[in-house]
């Protein structure tokens, strides 16, 4: 074999470079799978703020490599949904009450330019799509049972506001800003009414529908004011409990 053609091969390969080849070779579930099945899990609040992701676990769960792992993670991180504590793991995110209020400050200025593009641009199929998830919020309130998925529905009824802003950048942050949003909300115990949330998404897309932007966007100003007034940020501390949990787990 000619000297150019030869290749060399490490034996004893480090444990580093071994999991980036098994990386490769493995054909579980993509990296954007894993984080987008685990964004969900925390919007859904089956990941409580302050929840251990810890790696080995997860890899079993999708029968991935700690490299896939660890990119969903990062992906996740860049959305503030996980945070890594060096030497420790990844944890689903405990937001501050400052950073609970930043969240739905940057939410009335980001949702504010989203409404005024859905008054000038969105179409009778736009609000068609709208009203329809109005309804299935509607006829969700009437199951008791189904609290998670009621809510994470008026969180998505934003997301789709945003797509019919017709601006994706615009509807990318509204999506990472809800994700957050959902994760305040569990951590501080929103009261929020879901009936109210509703019947205000309802009225608001009927003030769209008149061409008044100015109007529309007081109206989605004044829900994202009562939603935050639901959460109990006054007490200045998230649950006691879900910092014991984080405390014990690092």
């Amino acid at each position: 074999m000619p000297r150019s053609a030869r290749t060399t091969v490490n034996p004893n390969p480090s444990p580093e470079a071994a999991e980036a080849a098994d990386g490769a070779a493995e054909k579980g579930a993509s990296v954007e799978t894993i984080a987008q099945d685990i964004a969900t899990a925390i919007v859904e609040k089956r990941l409580p703020p302050g929840t251990w992701l810890r790696e080995e676990a997860l890899g079993r769960v999708y029968a991935v490599s700690r490299t896939k792992i660890r990119a969903a993670l990062l992906t996740l991180a860049k959305d503030k949904l996980v945070q890594t504590v060096p030497d420790k793991g990844s944890f689903v995110s405990q937001p501050s009450v400052q950073e609970a209020r930043e969240v739905f400050s940057v939410r009335r200025l980001i949702e504010s330019e989203v409404v005024r593009l859905v008054v000038a641009n969105a179409s009778a199929g736009d609000y068609d799509r709208l009203d329809q998830h109005v309804k299935v919020e509607r006829s969700t309130l009437k199951a008791p049972a189904a609290g998670v998925v009621r809510e994470k529905l008026l969180g998505d009824f934003h997301v789709a506001l945003a797509e019919a802003s017709g601006h994706t950048v615009l509807t990318e942050l509204v999506t990472e800003l809800v994700a957050r949003s959902s994760l305040i909300a569990m951590l501080y115990q929103s009261h929020n009414d879901p009936h109210c949330s509703s019947d205000e998404h309802a009225r608001f897309l009927d003030v769209c529908r008149s061409g008044n932007a100015d109007a529309a966007v007081a109206e989605m100003v004044a829900h994202l004011n009562r939603v935050e007034a639901s959460l109990n940020l006054d007490q200045g501390k998230p649950d006691r409990q879900l910092d014991l949990v984080k405390a014990l787990l690092m």
